[in-house]
């Protein structure tokens, strides 16, 4: 019975079952050969197919539109208008139009169907084509029918989120971000709200900093604890687990519902951010009416609080990237500025360690410099004694007076040698021979260690030059022979020794070299050096000293002027038998020999024949005796104590001077200041500056004028004023 149903499944079993008498179509056995002919290919398909018959459309499908009809199990038999009644005003034009002999092919065709127990929005493609009998007229229409909603839901989200990421680009706020993000989740799952929040430290109070409403709708925002909302609240979101209610009033429980009530909230999905392994922040999507939610809308928007959350840190960091950006490039437009500053301040520092350096070492040589000034001035003091007796003989008058003037040369010599030594200049390596520089410095160390030190010297035969600044040499060489004297208690031997043509040999792990080089010792008898200390000797402010008798910056400097220079320096110590400072340095060609200087006539005798001399002078005993001098001379004298009253007489009606003796350094207008000043007033009239400070002379205070260094005697000025004025 009915052979054509076989092999159609479950459904074709139905159809057999059912009761047709009690339709239009009437028991199988009468049904016209085109319905059961078009049930049969319907049943035998694969893809969802309906056969809607006569005027009444009665559904017949088969096992593959089973799905698509959801929770319908009375759909056979049933007219279509019923089965689909939700969305029948939807598609009845369309079966009209199948109905008129118009084949309808409808592609994504949104339909509001109740399925899984709730309505839901699904998508469908389907074609209506009519069925005709032999003598063409519609019977019916055939239903081809494929869901859609996946692939169409894929695409909304894909449109959605590149939207949103569209929306959110040029956001560079984080509330700014979170604004538009709540308001087109809302507009987009027609939500009444969405919110975001913060959470406090302790994860159970949180703020709702801002949402987006539908009309209608509460506002959110405000001050909230987590514990009110029930516990399956508290224990998925802390747990990192989305929050999903569909009705809090069925589900919950009447106190945990009511605080979700009291702001608007039926249906919710709430969605936790957790950092740290601490829960940080939510965002939640709510409707005021229940609402099952569905697989589409849990998927968004977990996926939007993943990507809006990613976004807000990028965000967060490129604002962190343009901060340091911003603070670069104001770096950048100081940087040259501060590099000059901190450059210049660098060897204004180093300038004043060298010195500091320096007044160490002159402090040492301040006692021995004291004493043998004492010497002298014992001399002095005695012969001026001598002098004066009125029975003295010509011969012995004249010895006492060689006597002081012998004396006052020594001391002039000494105070030279200290002033060379302590004086303020600027680094300026330049080839010298090393030879005459070290005999001064140890005549000067031989005055200052004392009479039971004996200071040695040993020098090549031949002229060694070096290139290096001498001044720094002169503070590391006195520096050593410091040290030497210091080790060996008040009593021994000081050797300085030059020796040329010397290679450099393999110190602190670097390869020897063979130069040449210049080795300048200094060795001492003292108590030597214990071994476990030599590795540490040259480091800044090491000393072995007592306080207060050493900064232990001496041998640093020692250190850092070799390698400056291009050279190393060398120590070997035995304790109980002295210690051996080598310093290795350059070793250079003579430079060609310079002309040497005209040879002075110390018979030239300067004769003032009357001239007239301003001497310019602040201490009133140095300019009375200079002015005596002169006038002894014959030179026509006037005196000013300072540069002020100097330019007064010039200007004065005596003011026709021949030349000007002045004073470098005096309160107010200095010396050289003065020589500037009457070369733009008196351009033809001569000027010799004299002074005793080291820095006027190392300095070049002078500045082109012509210049006497302090202590000077009768016969050197009058000497270079007959030479200034012609004579």
């Amino acid at each position: 019975m009915a052979k054509w149903l076989d092999g159609g499944g479950l459904m074709a079993e139905r159809i057999r079952n059912h009761d047709w008498t009690r339709t239009s179509l009437g028991p199988l056995e009468a049904w016209p050969d085109a319905l059961k002919t078009t049930v049969a290919l319907c049943l035998a398909s694969r893809f969802p197919q309906a056969v809607l018959w006569g005027p009444d459309l009665l559904t017949l499908h088969n096992d593959a539109f089973l799905p698509i009809l959801g929770q319908k199990p009375l759909a056979l038999g049933v007219p279509f208008r019923e089965v689909w009644q939700e969305a029948w005003a939807d598609i009845s034009s369309m079966a009209d139009r199948a109905l008129a002999g118009e084949a309808v092919y409808i592609e994504d065709f949104p339909l509001a169907i109740v399925r899984n127990g709730c309505p839901e929005r699904a998508y469908f493609t389907f074609c209506y084509s009519p069925i005709r009998g032999h003598d063409g007229k519609v019977l019916g229409m055939l239903d081809t029918v494929t869901e859609t909603t996946a692939s169409v839901v894929t695409n909304q989200r894909l449109n959605f989120l590149d939207n949103l990421g569209r929306a959110v680009t040029e956001a560079n706020d984080p509330d700014q971000i979170m604004a538009i993000t709540t308001r087109m989740l809302v507009e987009h799952l027609g939500l009444s709200s969405c919110a975001y929040a913060v959470m406090e430290p302790d994860q159970d109070g949180f703020t709702i900093c801002g949402d987006a409403v539908a009309p209608g709708s509460p506002r959110l925002v405000g001050q909230y604890h987590l514990h009110d909302f029930g516990h399956m609240a508290v224990s998925r979101l802390r747990s990192g687990l989305a929050l999903v209610i569909n009705d809090n009033l069925r589900e919950l429980a009447a106190d945990e519902a009511a605080t979700f009530q009291a702001i608007g909230i039926t249906a919710t999905i709430c969605i936790p951010l957790i950092k740290g392994g601490r829960l940080t922040a939510l965002m939640a999507i709510h409707d005021r009416v229940p609402r099952v939610w569905t697989d589409y809308e849990q998927a968004l928007i977990g996926e939007v609080t993943e990507r809006c959350w990613a976004h807000i840190q990028r965000v967060q960091a490129n604002a962190e990237v343009r901060e340091a950006m911003a603070a670069l490039e104001a770096l950048n437009a100081t940087l040259e500025h501060r590099v000059e500053e901190r450059t210049t301040q660098l060897l204004h520092t180093e300038a004043v360690l060298r010195q500091a350096q320096k007044l160490e070492a002159i402090g040492q040589l301040t006692g021995g410099v004291a004493h043998d000034f004492n010497n002298l001035l014992t001399i002095i003091r005695s012969s001026l004694h001598f002098l004066q007796r009125p029975d003295l003989d010509e011969k012995r008058r004249e010895r006492y007076i060689k006597t002081m003037s012998d004396t006052v040369d020594r001391g002039a010599k000494l105070t030279g040698q200290l002033l060379a030594f302590a004086r303020r200049q600027a680094l300026s390596p330049q080839v010298f021979e090393a030879g005459p520089r070290l005999e001064a410095m140890a005549e000067m160390l031989d005055t200052a260690t004392g009479a039971r030190i004996q200071v040695a010297l040993k020098l090549p035969q031949a002229p060694c030059h070096i290139r290096a600044d001498l001044s720094q040499l002169e503070t590391a060489v006195i520096n050593l022979m410091l040290n030497g004297r210091d080790a060996m208690a008040g009593e021994g031997t000081l050797l300085l020794r030059l020796q040329a043509d010397q290679s450099l040999p393999a110190l602190r792990g670097q390869a020897p070299q063979p130069g040449p080089f210049a080795a300048i010792s200094v060795s001492d008898s003292g108590v030597g050096i214990a071994s476990e200390l030599l590795e540490r000797i040259f480091d800044p402010f090491f000393t072995t000293k007592a306080p207060g008798e050493g900064t232990g910056l001496g041998l640093s400097q020692v250190f850092g002027f070799a390698k400056q220079s291009g050279g190393d320096v060398q120590v070997h110590s035995v304790q109980g038998q002295g210690t051996t400072f080598t310093l290795y340095l350059p070793q250079e060609t003579p430079p060609a020999a310079l002309p040497a200087d005209a040879p002075s006539s110390s018979q030239a005798q300067a004769q003032g024949e009357r001239r007239r001399i301003l001497v310019v002078e602040d201490n009133p005993d140095l300019g009375n005796f200079t002015a005596q001098i002169l006038e002894d001379h014959g030179y026509r004298i006037s005196y000013a104590r300072s540069a002020e009253e100097a330019l007064t007489q010039l200007e004065g009606p005596a003011g026709d001077f021949d030349a000007v003796f002045s004073d470098v350094v005096m309160p107010g207008m200095g010396g050289l200041a003065l020589a500037r000043e009457l070369r733009r007033l008196h351009p033809r009239l001569p000027v010799i500056l004299t002074s005793g400070y080291s820095e006027a002379i190392a300095e070049g205070g002078h500045q082109g004028f012509t210049f006497l260094a302090k202590p000077y005697s009768a016969e050197q000025v009058c000497r270079l004023l007959g030479k200034v004025l012609g004579n």
